[in-house]
């Protein structure tokens, strides 16, 4: 049988710095380790604001190596001392005048297993991210964990079903979206587009979401986090609209095989048929 994994996803709001929002993820993932989760990922640059809504150079203070910076560092003794896998979004500074929007994992024993950088990079007014960073070119790795095969995909990239087919084929299993998005954008998709990428994958997608509003603009960021299964069908309940919350829920990665042969979509595709889709 396959196992049936406990995971963990966190929608936090911001707490003005740095050093008081990792402690508070941490004591999350603390609490989420002592209900017995095995997997646990944050939300877009969870350690720092949504300072894409301004376009101001004093906010690359915010970016730090990967996976030689601080912050990974502090997760990797996170990882070691709950034994839980870690998904990690960070801004990321590879050399000067490289930046990405990153996402470091993290296995149970603490090893660093690789990076996920954002593909997709919006430039529309409150989510100014070109201004700071570059496209990911780092691949659609999926990571072989001590909970599974976990692959991540950076918020905006959920609207661009390229990348979530890619992670399928990869193998994953679970796939993180930890996001920034905020009340009046997108919310009447926030609840479409992930069940209907965890459906045509056939994989669980983890949807998680900022929580309130940020010193540097208007967004109000809904919260409303949540597992999906293969099906599309909610993990139990979706997560509130205005308060932090930690959502742990158990995921029958069973239901992966009993949906892909009964479904069968990856044994119909057509990829011979499919040149169009990447043409300039």
């Amino acid at each position: 049988m396959a196992p049936v994994v406990r995971a963990a996803l966190v929608q936090a709001s911001w707490t003005g710095d740095t050093e008081s929002m990792i402690a508070k993820h941490e004591a999350h993932a603390r609490e989420a380790a002592a209900q017995g989760a095995r997997v646990i990922g944050f939300q877009e640059v969870f350690n720092a604001p949504y300072f894409c809504q301004v376009q101001e150079p004093e906010h690359y203070r915010w970016a730090e190596p990967v996976p030689d910076g601080p912050t990974v560092r502090r997760m990797q003794e996170l990882a070691r001392e709950t034994g839980m896998v870690i998904v990690v979004p960070v801004f990321e500074i590879e050399g000067s005048g490289f930046y990405y929007n990153t996402a470091a994992v993290i296995d149970a024993d603490g090893s660093y297993l690789g990076k996920y950088r954002k593909h997709h990079i919006p430039q529309v007014k409150g989510f100014w991210e070109k201004y700071y960073f570059r496209p990911g070119n780092a691949g659609w790795p999926v990571f072989d964990t001590a909970a599974g095969r976990i692959g991540v995909y950076i918020c905006y990239d959920r609207h661009f079903p390229e990348g979530w087919r890619q992670l399928g084929l990869a193998g994953a299993q679970l796939v993180y979206n930890p996001s920034a998005t905020s009340r009046g954008l997108s919310a009447h998709l926030w609840k479409l587009e992930q069940p209907a990428a965890a459906v045509a994958n056939e994989y669980f997608v983890a949807a998680i979401n900022r929580v309130g509003r940020e010193e540097y603009g208007d967004n109000d960021f809904y919260g409303t986090s949540y597992f999906v299964d293969p099906r599309g069908q909610f993990v139990g309940d979706v997560a509130g609209d205005t308060d932090e919350e930690l959502v742990v829920r158990d995921l029958d990665l069973g239901l992966i095989d009993e949906v892909r042969q009964q479904w069968a979509f990856y044994r119909d595709r057509r990829p011979d048929a499919y040149e169009g889709l990447v043409r300039p």
